[in-house]
């Protein structure tokens, strides 16, 4: 009986051995994994949402930058152009007349 009981303990011992030889192998395997995807993803030239959000926001202040120039220069341009020419049947002391009127 003593040899059985010995059969036993070996088999539970080369069992134990063998599942924690695989959960090593586990571990190396996934951490083989994680590093070749962070080297795959790292060429591919990702950016970080920081800076995504930084640049997001650049975009945005140039935009309303570009909005507000585009409204001045309405406005100068605006500003620039002549007044309309008077009608050829308008009397020349009417308000639209032109300053060589009499």
């Amino acid at each position: 009986m003593q040899s059985d009981n010995r059969l036993f303990d070996d088999f539970a011992k080369f069992v134990n051995g063998a599942a924690g030889t695989i959960a090593g192998m586990a571990r190396e395997g996934e951490a083989a994994a994680r590093e070749r995807a962070k080297t795959f993803l790292g060429g591919m030239d990702f950016v970080s949402r920081d800076e995504f959000e930084v640049v997001k926001a650049m975009a945005v202040a140039a935009r309303d930058e570009a909005d507000t120039l585009r409204a001045r220069l309405d406005a100068l341009e605006a500003k620039d152009r002549p007044s309309p020419a008077p009608f050829a049947g308008e009397p020349a002391d009417s308000p639209g007349a032109g300053e060589g009127a009499l």
